[in-house]
């Protein structure tokens, strides 16, 4: 039997009101954890929020998250085979499941009322 890991996935649109969902990824040596939440994207949950624009290496900074506990990019963080728990950045706003607003106030775009 081949080896998996278990991801605990913060989902939701609100911190108070979220739920943690569980998916069983399979595991192979050298995978990132943002290629275990594109696997559950692609075989389980495609309704699953995450972040990123690339995968190569720290470059673009907008998969980070919250695993175990600390601030990590999705893309440079080794998936194991064991339980994880990933979540949300607690000290930025948030947006839906995993993604947070990461730009500064200064470079959103402004909506305005008519």
């Amino acid at each position: 039997m081949s080896e998996t890991a278990t991801l605990k996935v913060w989902r939701g649109r609100d911190k108070v009101d979220g739920r943690y969902e569980t998916h069983e990824v399979p595991f192979e040596p050298g995978q990132s954890v943002l290629d275990g939440l594109r696997w559950i994207r692609v075989h389980k949950d495609p309704t699953l929020a995450i972040r990123y624009s690339c995968i190569n290496a720290n470059a673009c900074k907008e998969c980070m998250m919250e695993l175990d506990g600390k601030t990590v990019y999705a893309c440079t963080a080794r998936l194991e085979p064991r339980a994880m728990t990933i979540e949300p950045l607690s000290n930025k706003k948030l947006v839906r499941d995993l993604v947070t607003e990461i730009a500064p106030p200064a470079e959103r775009f402004a909506i305005k009322d008519k």
